[in-house]
């Protein structure tokens, strides 16, 4: 989840450590497959954030919810996708929101 958010070092962060963006390749992730269900349903609701004053607060849950619901899994998925979600919207923010 992290590698979505990931950015190369700005030019001057780059020259002041004597650097140039090739230095900074893109990180490789390797999915496995159980966890491309919940990766590509973050994808299609990535734009659907709840926002206050300080910005992204979490994700916009009647999105999710209807996404959800329009798939049609049993109880046990649901709640599994639901669960899997939650935690790339933790990291997502995490992210957003390092220093």
């Amino acid at each position: 989840m992290r590698a979505l958010y990931w950015q190369r070092p700005t030019a001057a962060q780059q020259s002041a450590a004597g650097l140039c963006a090739e230095d900074f390749p893109a990180p490789e992730v390797g999915l496995w497959p159980e966890n491309w269900p919940p990766i590509q349903l973050f994808l299609r609701i990535s734009t659907q954030w709840r926002v206050g004053a300080g910005g992204a607060v979490g994700l916009d849950y009647n999105v999710l919810f209807h996404e959800l619901d329009r798939a049609k899994l049993g109880d046990d998925a649901y709640d599994d996708l639901f669960a899997a979600i939650q935690l790339i919207e933790q990291t997502a923010l995490e992210e957003l929101y390092k220093e």
